[in-house]
């Protein structure tokens, strides 16, 4: 199989046998000066002499031919040791394996010079009272006078022009509702109990030992005006407690209530409202009990106790907690007050009823 040469091998030889013919072809003098016709042509190719237009010879002619044919037939080899070859044959798909292959994405590194926003995520505020050329001068888009044009915040959202508001007009539910349940107590440490025990500030004043809120308020923990809703028992402090303590307060943490039985005390969870925390705070405010009652109490406690500052005034019944501190209150882990089992310790220990 003969492979056709390409248009530039044939260049090539053409090229090469010319300029053997020139060197073998007689020269004509230089003033007959006259266009040269093709001597030789192969294919769309023509062969002739454009520099000196000398015409060439059998000789010549037979010598370009032998050239030629010589070049056409090297050239033929050559091309087909080269389709031949495995090593050429894996070049040349290595070489369209790798540019049929994507290259896939650029890769880019961040750097100071290409650091910058996304496009639309700055805004240029606009300027205004820069001319009417603007559209936002002058009045700067406020309009003339009025509340809105003045400077300052301007009218409320919620503002319905003088009658009631939205929000107003709207129930009260969830926490709005209960908040005149909640407990704003004082907090007590353990430790701070202790110290005004051994101080000797201190003291019950009840027959059966117990310490009260009064008792504190007595010995200058806090002014009697602090006590809003009552007073709660923290554990701060809990490893310098000695004394073995009873002690009644509205609210009580497990920490405390751990510390205080450790010692062989007990702790009692009461719940006061806000009448019960003025008779209890301030019994002589309330009038005394009549002779007769008072009588009848004393024949009754004359085996047990004595009767105390607040067995003899008239007190008012204390109330029930509310239904969001019930559990509280009725939980034997809390200590709370209504839990029967807490009811059925305190008598044990020989302390007196909570009315």
């Amino acid at each position: 199989m003969v492979l056709a040469p390409s248009a530039t091998a044939l260049r090539c030889v053409t090229r090469a046998a010319v300029s053997s013919a020139r060197k073998l072809a007689p020269q004509r003098p230089a003033n007959n000066l006259m266009m040269s016709r093709p001597l030789c042509s192969i294919g769309s190719l023509s062969i002739y002499d454009r520099t000196t237009n000398n015409a060439l010879t059998s000789k010549s002619l037979s010598t370009v031919a032998s050239s030629l044919s010589d070049s056409l037939s090297h050239l033929s080899l050559h091309q087909q040791h080269q389709q031949k070859s495995p090593f050429s044959t894996h070049a040349a798909k290595t070489t369209v394996q790798q540019q049929q292959q994507p290259l896939g994405e650029p890769i880019t590194f961040l750097t100071l010079s290409n650091l910058a926003d996304n496009p639309g995520a700055v805004k240029k505020k606009r300027r205004v009272g820069r001319g009417i050329g603007s559209s936002k001068g002058k009045t700067c888009g406020r309009g003339h006078k009025g509340q809105k044009a003045r400077a300052g915040k301007g009218v409320h959202p919620t503002f319905e022009g003088g009658q009631t508001k939205f929000y107003k007009r709207m129930p009260k539910i969830g926490k709005m509702k209960n908040s005149r349940f909640k407990l704003n107590l004082i907090p007590i440490n353990v430790g701070t109990v202790q110290n005004y025990i051994t101080m000797g500030r201190l003291r019950p004043e009840r027959s059966d030992g117990v310490i009260t809120m009064k008792d504190m308020v007595n010995a200058g923990m806090f002014p009697n005006s602090a006590v809003k809703s009552g007073v709660k028992l923290l554990g701060d402090g809990k490893e310098w407690l000695r004394d073995k303590l009873h002690i009644e307060v509205p609210w009580a943490s497990a920490t405390a209530i751990e510390a205080i039985e450790s010692k062989g005390g007990f702790v009692t969870t009461v719940h006061y409202n806000r009448l019960a925390l003025r008779a209890h705070l301030k019994p002589h405010k309330f009038p005394l009990k009549p002779e007769a009652m008072l009588a009848r109490e004393k024949e009754d406690a004359a085996e047990e106790a004595t009767l105390d500052l607040h067995d003899m005034h008239l007190l008012p019944k204390r109330a029930r907690p509310p239904t969001k501190y019930m559990p509280y209150y009725t939980d034997y882990a809390k200590r709370g007050y209504l839990n029967p089992k807490v009811q059925l310790e305190r008598k044990k220990r020989g302390l007196k009823e909570i009315h």
